[in-house]
């Protein structure tokens, strides 16, 4: 009632000096704007979270230490960015990964949205088969952020904390484990069709876009998932480092990433203990990671060629 009284006196105050077409138009604006910024009022759902870190201990030692801990986040004070899980990739083994992962990822974000969740996707280099949906307007109309960070808009190949480690694989090949090596090339048109992109979610590639798209919506939370960990997940402009750098509470939802790693390459290790030893790397030097069990009632998913019988005790 009481939201219904401020509209009537905007629109009566608006009429008054703009005359009544003008004033319809103008006011949808603003109550457009308004619902965008208010967003985040009200009772919030709160998501419990499993975080995992790996802690030097002690300081300077170069030896980690698996610290896990419960964090409760406001829903609607949290974005799912869902990072290049492309139709098709250069790489085959690379593709068919991709498609073992997207129904999993769909159940998380469907979940996730049904929280309060804002879910982005950001199938890097896609936008054009996204212009006229309204996912996509959404994020290219967030007004600009007063605290817009510099170098938002640009890849972040490390962040100074990675300085104190090793970079714990060789993917100098681009990561095709494929006999023989794929050819290369840009295949991808949209996002894989199995993640439904809904009305009421985000669509862009653009770190300028995301960011100024979580500030509108007062948004201090950011989950990462998606491929390839080592490459986009880490180094997008809306990817971990950036987030992290810049003051979000940032995650990798490390059982729904893969790495772009080629076995025959250093350490020489199964390809699922290279996307480990990244997930490791990211725990001690980028940001906490989490699993999609923090927010579904099912066990961390796992890829079905990943027969390790202890999944992750290397990273």
């Amino acid at each position: 009632m009481e939201t219904m009284h401020r509209r009537h006196f905007l629109l009566r105050s608006i009429t008054a000096s703009a005359g009544f077409a003008g004033a319809s138009t103008l006011l949808g604006t603003l109550l457009s704007a308004y619902g965008e910024a208010n967003k985040t009022s009200g009772t919030s759902k709160k998501l419990t979270l499993k975080t995992r870190q790996r802690i030097e201990s002690p300081s300077g030692s170069g030896q980690f230490r698996v610290v896990e801990q419960k964090v409760k986040w406001d829903a609607n004070q949290t974005a799912l960015i869902i990072c290049d899980m492309w139709n098709e990739h250069w790489c085959k083994g690379a593709t068919r990964r991709v498609a073992e992962l997207a129904p999993r990822m769909d159940q998380l974000a469907t979940a996730a949205r049904k929280q309060g969740v804002l879910i982005v996707h950001a199938p890097s280099s896609c936008m054009d088969s996204y212009r006229d949906h309204p996912a996509r307007k959404r994020a290219m109309t967030a007004p600009t952020a007063a605290n817009l960070p510099g170098d938002i808009k640009t890849w972040c190949n490390k962040i100074p904390a990675e300085e104190k480690g090793k970079y714990p694989i060789d993917q100098a090949d681009g990561g095709c484990d494929d006999e023989p090596k794929c050819a290369g090339g840009s295949p991808w048109k949209r996002q894989i069709d199995v993640i439904q992109i809904k009305d009421e979610d985000a669509i862009s590639d653009s770190g300028i876009e995301i960011w100024n798209l979580l500030e509108q919506r007062g948004i201090k939370n950011v989950m990462v998932m998606g491929v390839h960990t080592n490459m986009c997940v880490l180094g997008r402009p809306f990817g971990l480092r950036q987030m992290a750098s810049h003051g979000k509470n940032t995650v990798l939802v490390r059982d729904l990433t893969d790495t772009m790693y080629n076995s025959k390459s250093w350490p020489h290790v199964n390809h699922f203990q290279g996307t480990e030893l990244i997930v490791g790397h990211i725990e001690k030097f980028v940001c906490p990671t989490i699993t999609s069990a923090s927010i579904l009632s099912e066990p961390a998913f796992r890829f079905k060629e990943d027969r390790r019988e202890s999944k992750g005790k290397k990273a």
